[in-house]
């Protein structure tokens, strides 16, 4: 068994890779050009980057590495409120200095600034609230994936795991990267928006996330509580 330090350390790491490669994925596409690969090559970063450390850090936290999935879990009782609150809280801080991080080592003028970090926001004439139901519909899918593939006690069910969840991450970016910039994160999110000072719509992004978390419950209610 881990510790709480431990737990919320490996949430912390965790969240601030899936920022520092999905937000430096966009500085370095914009860096290119889109010579990079575009929103594929950026929702692949994502994804994999969910994959690899939910394998390697399930094992220590569950491997939320988002709140969505965190209120999730608190709903369902699986995580206790001073436990959900401590994961919160490391995620967003590993997001926030992840967010930091790529403003201080990235060339400012050629790959920073043009995207803001990173920094998510609508695209034009799409509006909040078909903005909100876009993040909260993937995110339910995302949260839903993960209940349903959630790490059991063998090392085999932690990397299915990862790599389900990593995969609906990619899709998810595909789908909603040109409308919203697909947070399905508040982390994702409210990082770079500091980081930069540009808080445009950033209601969308917490909003739409922590509804698609309400998958949890939906799951429970359609198939029962597996054991943890």
């Amino acid at each position: 068994m881990y510790n709480t330090p431990q737990k919320l350390a490996a949430e912390f790491l965790g969240t601030f890779a899936f920022v520092f490669f999905s937000a430096g994925a966009v500085c370095a596409d914009r860096f290119l050009q889109s010579n990079g690969g575009g929103v594929l090559g950026i929702a692949l970063t994502a994804g994999l980057t969910i994959a690899i450390f939910s394998t390697a850090l399930a094992r220590v936290s569950g491997a939320h590495f988002n709140p969505a999935i965190t209120i999730g879990l608190w709903i369902t009782k699986r995580v206790n409120t001073m436990e959900a609150f401590g994961y919160g809280i490391a995620q967003v801080l590993g997001g926030i200095l992840a967010a930091f991080f790529l403003k201080w080592i990235l060339p400012r003028d050629e790959a920073w600034q043009p995207v803001l970090g990173g920094t998510l926001d609508l695209t034009r004439d799409f509006t909040r609230l078909p903005a909100i139901g876009l993040e909260a519909l993937i995110t339910f899918f995302l949260v839903f994936v993960y209940f349903a593939t959630r790490p059991e006690d063998d090392f085999d069910s932690r990397a299915r795991s990862g790599f389900a969840v990593g995969l609906i991450y990619t899709l998810g970016i595909l789908v909603a990267g040109p409308f919203t910039g697909a947070a399905l994160n508040p982390a994702r999110a409210f990082g770079p928006a500091l980081a930069s000072t540009h808080w445009a719509n950033q209601g969308v992004y917490w909003v739409g996330p922590l509804i698609g978390g309400l998958a949890g419950p939906i799951y429970d209610a359609l198939y029962g509580k597996k054991p943890a």
